[in-house]
């Protein structure tokens, strides 16, 4: 059986997609980061108000962290 081997260009693809990929997933995990002090820096500031007037920040917040993983470039299947 004949071993498929990538060319250099088809490799250098690969890695610019690779790349792209982790920069891309490092972006979103720190603007996480910055919505967290966002939503710190407003319950501090709020007071006993900060239930409902950091409502809408907590829940933006809490939607990044669920979605914004810094993620590998491989997955494994774990079947």
């Amino acid at each position: 059986m004949p071993e498929y081997r990538p060319s250099v260009d088809e490799y250098r693809q690969t890695l610019k997609l690779r790349e792209e990929h982790i920069r891309e997933s490092w972006v979103k995990a720190m603007e996480a980061r910055i919505v967290r002090r966002e939503l710190q820096d407003c319950y501090n500031t709020e007071g006993v108000n900060n239930i409902e007037v950091c409502y809408d920040l907590a829940q933006k917040y809490l939607a990044m962290i669920r979605d914004n993983k810094v993620k590998g470039y491989k997955v494994i299947d774990q079947e």
